[in-house]
């Protein structure tokens, strides 16, 4: 995968986040074909970038508790 530059990309906290101030994701959507995520306690940290298909998936299956575990 090429390297994406994400300094100057728009981010916001998803709605999986909760409203106490932990387990803060935030995730960018000035892509289309990529999703990338991070922890808002670390906003120089690294980043995850996911194939858009690939986070749907994701999206979804927590949406229906279809993750094991």
């Amino acid at each position: 995968m090429r390297s994406i530059e994400l300094s100057a990309v728009t981010w916001r906290k998803s709605s999986y986040s909760n409203s106490d101030g932990g387990a803060c994701v935030e995730v960018s959507d000035d892509f289309i074909t990529v999703i990338p995520v991070r922890d808002s306690k670390n906003p120089h940290g690294p980043a995850l970038v996911f194939q858009a298909p690939a986070w749907s998936s994701f999206v979804s299956a927590i949406n229906h508790s279809q993750l094991p575990g």
